[in-house]
């Protein structure tokens, strides 16, 4: 049911698949969990399709080693009429080691709409935050926010400037 679930958490071991000639996974692999793991969460809260509009402050902390315990946390942040903004936290640990030892590897927020049958934004459940740490984690999400839109203008603004250089 929508407007429930506000954290949702994703396990499995990381791979050959996943990993380079290093032994450690892919940054694009460790983006394409956390895509999987919001989007589950988004779709979830929202009760609908949702994409993807923004993955920011994307920060590889430590690598993945091939054959580590992955934990992938989607943590329901903020709000708006359309939007969810999801907080995501990946670790790491040697499956047969404590899990007390586990490593955040990553951490990101992302941004996901809501979308009707139609493609077009469609309202979500308003998400209240419930506890301290819930509340300072919206807080935490609203500031993210201030600064991606000054990120942003600053996109615009020099893409303006490449598209009349001609580049």
């Amino acid at each position: 049911m929508a407007g429930q679930e506000r954290d949702l958490t994703l396990r499995f071991l990381a791979q050959p698949k996943d990993v380079n000639y290093g032994g450690k996974a892919f940054g694009g692999a460790v983006m394409g969990w956390i895509d999987q793991a919001a989007y589950a969460l988004a779709a979830g809260w929202s009760g609908h399709y949702c994409v993807t509009v923004y993955v920011g402050g994307i920060r590889f902390e430590a690598p993945v080693p091939i054959g580590s315990l992955v934990e992938v946390r989607a943590r329901l942040l903020l709000t708006g009429t359309s939007s969810m903004h999801i907080g995501v936290d990946v670790h790491a640990r040697d499956p047969r080691g404590d899990a007390r030892s586990r490593v955040r590897t990553t951490h990101c927020i992302v941004v996901f709409v809501a979308m009707d049958s139609d493609g077009r934004s469609i309202a979500v459940p308003v998400y209240s935050p419930q506890t301290e740490e819930e509340q300072e984690l919206q807080a935490y999400a609203r500031r993210v926010a201030e600064l991606r839109q000054a990120v942003e203008r600053e996109r615009v603004e020099f893409l303006a400037r490449m598209t009349r250089r001609g580049a």
